[in-house]
């Protein structure tokens, strides 16, 4: 996603970026005043160059003309301006050209329109940046602290649970309005934000997953001690799954060990991202009390109650003043390497202005090719302000963020074979399916996601982002996946747990619904359009444990259990079919232990738990054919299918996230068509149990080559049976393994309980891939198998006298040790009957 420019602008001379470096450290920054022919040019995200303004109010409405200009470009018709010459392969490849186009007054609204998520690891103080905002946009009167004595909480911490013990642990929504600064005049403009702040533990990963599937921008937090932690990884791997930009914060300046460099240093190279500091520390840790502004060349200061009073000074104090010189240096560099304009200036020996510069940002980071990288303290009310004008300045509005939706006429074509039959579409063909370009136009026809939903005191909450058209309270609207229209009773904004009433919901906008039955992720019409957007990516769980209400099962029990699924995709509940225990799955333990805790508090259901248990999962090692086939005949018509074919190792699919898959090479009609699922279905119910441990089955792709049938008694049940032999049969000769979660763990301690921690690890089969020490404190990371981790908190406590913390994430499963496959395996055989596991 973050793109470095052509190797061609890297190969510069050493004399003139010697040259370009001490012009930059000695001219004086402050000059804003940018030739015309800078004045008036603008780069979109794909290069062309449109008219508009660049100062704060310019660029904004000239960034979001801009990205009208693209609208335009993409949806060309006969009337349409028509593209350069350069563009014109680009555009033969682009989506379909949509119906309608952005007005003037589309455009006016949504250019001062931000739609952002605040996402880090755990206490980097996301929540409490988020209370400030709240704060200095007016939205709330008083500011409560995560875990403040007053016991009231943060605003967008509304559960009991959250408050109680200091985490986040569902996303909320929220929204209001900021008033950004032009750092050339002064002047104010008035910008619409929609805020969700998500939580940091790995846990509840799935919130922070449909948050950023439906926004246009997001901001980093990170800590200026800890930097980049393991959540901090798979934040950054979420915001590059959706293309969403971001704007980097690094927060706790006050903290004693803060050192911001170290922390930029590692967004470079442990993320990846091209980043630069477009401020500097003025003070650090307890002395930290504003910013060097390197972008517009002033010193900046939070004074009054609470910070609320934003101080500017061209004066930059002499303490920091070579510092802010060579970092604005930098910061240039950096931009030359990835905007094309700015590297045209450093070829040619020039100096940009601040404005130049402002709008490389702007543009760099649009383009997913760019980081800035602000600092400040929350918990001290200090550069949350100049953060929010970067939000304003750096991010996109609903109009420059394309958003592509499928075409659900064309993917509802069949396949057809040569000879006439259909052909069930494997992934490479469903992956074919064209798209559409969706126009954030307000007259257009509706298109909206449901991203996230919520039992209410009336009835179920569903959010929904709404990309295109009007949403109206009592408006009939379609849901894609089922096919069935609803009536939207009840339409309203979320702040945290409050509800504002509102009769309609314009493009670009997040709202939530009431009285609408649908699940997490469906796409909803107005019916005049026939699309669907993409679901968001659920990770499989990792952690299983049975469950049973105390005392005598009462409807509360299933009601929750069903709520929570439904609520939550990554929270999952089955049958076991040998114990006829309850089993739920989830995330880690700390997800399931919140469950169970809402179940007693929001639902009077005591439960009892079992031991966790870890998912497992079996897979293949090599190829494997099969030719099975299903004989019954009991009298009448008997059942009869035959299926040939191989089943087949596989690696996940990238762009879907999948790897087993079902595809049909049958030819000649062997087997007729409307068989064909029927097949498909036994192969997926073949997957649910394998014969090694019971655990389901993943990594393998089955191939239907040919088969046969009977005029009389093949049925789809017949098939099915048959699929589910051939393949336990080829299961048995494709040399299965068993495979185990493991977890990337980071722990932090002082760095004289460091031998005891790395031994720690070592013991319980870890493998240290990182560690760090800094000043009196260091951070090991380390791959450990989550079987092996049940009881770690205890030793960690115990082995650092209660000073060590440790978090770990999902990373990917791998094959057991032979001797552990050998004990999971015998395991299993004791669980089974008699019957099903003969001696051998």
């Amino acid at each position: 996603m973050f793109l470095g420019r052509a190797a061609s602008r890297t190969c510069r001379s050493r004399s003139v970026r010697a040259t370009f470096a001490t012009k930059a450290s000695l001219a004086s920054p402050s000059s804003s005043a940018a030739p015309a022919s800078w004045q008036t040019l603008s780069t979109t995200k794909n290069g062309s160059k449109n008219p508009g303004s660049s100062s704060r109010l310019g660029n904004a409405v000239g960034g979001s003309r801009a990205g009208g200009k693209q609208w335009t470009r993409m949806s060309s018709t006969a009337a349409a301006t028509k593209p350069v010459e350069e563009d014109a392969g680009e555009l033969a490849a682009e989506p379909a050209a949509p119906a309608h186009q952005l007005t003037e007054a589309d455009l006016q609204r949504l250019t001062f329109q931000r739609n952002i998520g605040v996402s880090a690891h755990i206490d980097s103080g996301k929540t409490t940046l988020t209370e400030r905002i709240l704060y200095y946009t007016g939205k709330i009167g008083e500011i409560h602290e995560v875990r403040g004595r007053d016991s009231v909480g943060a605003k967008m911490d509304s559960m009991d649970l959250e408050r109680e013990k200091g985490i986040t642990i569902q996303s909320a929504a929220t929204f209001c309005d900021w008033e950004a600064t032009n750092a050339e005049d002064g002047s104010k403009q008035k910008y619409s934000v929609n805020i969700i702040d998500t939580p940091g533990h790995v846990d509840f990963t799935i919130e922070v997953e449909r948050a950023l599937r439906v926004l246009d921008g997001a901001v980093l937090v990170l800590c200026a001690v800890a930097g980049v932690q393991s959540q901090t990884t798979t934040v950054d791997r979420q915001m590059r799954r959706y293309g969403v930009p971001r704007v980097s914060f690094i927060n706790k300046m006050d903290r004693p060990g803060a050192n911001p460099w170290r922390i930029v240093n590692q967004i470079r190279t442990k993320l990846r991202i091209p980043a630069a500091s477009v401020q500097v520390p003025i003070g650090s840790e307890e002395n930290f009390k504003g910013v060097v502004d390197l972008v517009h060349w002033r010193a900046i200061y939070n004074e009054g109650h609470k910070g609320i009073d934003v101080v500017t000074s061209p004066e930059i104090p002499e303490s920091v003043l070579e510092l802010a010189k060579q970092k604005r240096t930098e910061l240039v560099e950096q931009l030359a390497e990835v905007d094309e304009e700015i590297g045209e200036l450093f070829l040619n020996d020039e100096l940009p202005t601040n404005r130049q510069i402002a709008d490389a940002v702007r543009r760099s980071t649009i383009a997913l090719k760019f980081s800035p990288v602000f600092m400040g303290s929350a918990i001290k009310n200090t550069g949350v302000q100049s953060l929010l004008d970067g939000v304003c300045d750096y991010l996109p509005s609903p109009a420059q963020k394309e958003v592509l939706a499928i075409d659900t006429n064309a993917a509802a074509k069949p396949a057809v074979a040569a000879d006439g039959t259909a052909v069930v579409a494997t992934t490479a063909v469903q992956n074919q399916v064209p798209s559409v370009p969706l126009i954030p136009a307000a007259n257009a026809p509706f298109v909206g996601l449901a991203f996230k939903l919520e039992e209410g005191r009336f009835g179920q909450l569903t959010y929904v982002r709404v990309y295109q058209g009007t949403l109206k309270r009592a408006m009939a609207i379609w849901n894609v996946r089922t096919g069935k229209k609803v009536k939207v009773p009840r339409l309203v904004r979320m702040h945290s747990n409050e509800m504002e009433d509102v009769d309609s919901v314009g493009p670009g906008e997040i709202c939530a619904m009431f009285g609408v039955e649908c699940s997490s992720g469906d796409s909803f019409t107005d019916g005049n359009s026939n699309v669907s957007l993409t679901n968001m990516y659920v990770p499989e769980p990792v952690i299983s444990l049975s469950i049973k209400p105390k005392g005598q099962e009462t409807p509360n029990f299933s009601r929750a259990l069903n709520r929570f699924q439904k609520e939550d995709p990554t929270f999952k509940v089955h049958i076991d079919k040998e114990s006829k225990e309850t089993i739920i799955s989830g995330m880690g333990e700390l997800h399931l232990e919140i469950y169970v805790e809402r179940m007693r508090r929001e639902y009077n259901t005591e439960c009892l738990t079992g031991k966790p248990r870890v998912a497992f999962r079996e897979t293949i090692t090599q190829r494997a054919d099969f030719n099975f086939t299903h004989k019954k005949q009991s009298g009448g018509a008997g059942q009869f299918a035959r299926v040939i074919g191989f089943i087949e190792p596989m690696e996940i699919d990238p762009e879907t996230g999948k790897d087993v898959a079902f595809e049909n090479i049958v030819v000649g009609g062997n087997i007729p068509s409307n068989f064909i699922p029927a097949v498909e279905k036994g192969f997926y119910e073949a997957l649910e149990k394998g014969s090694l441990t019971g655990n389901p089955i993943s990594g393998v792709r089955f191939v239907l080559k040919d088969g046969a049938f009977h005029a009389v008694d093949s049925s789809e049940l017949a098939f099915r049976l048959a699929t589910i032999g051939a393949f336990r049969e080829a299961f048995k000769q494709a040399n299965a393994i068993i495979l185990e979660p493991v977890m990337t763990v980071d722990v932090v301690a002082p760095s004289e309980f460091q031998s005891n921690v790395i031994g720690g690890l070592n013991t319980r089969r870890g493998t240290i891939v990182d560690s760090e020490v800094r000043d009196d404190e260091f951070t090991a990371v380390a791959e450990v198998a989550l079987n092996e981790m049940f009881g770690y908190s205890n030793q960690l406590r115990g082995s650092t006298q209660g000073k060590g913390e440790f978090s770990m994430e999902y990373k990917h499963h791998m094959p057991v040790l032979p001797n552990v496959q050998k004990d999971l395996e015998d395991a299993y055989r004791k669980t089974i009957p008699q019957a099903a596991n003969p001696k051998k």
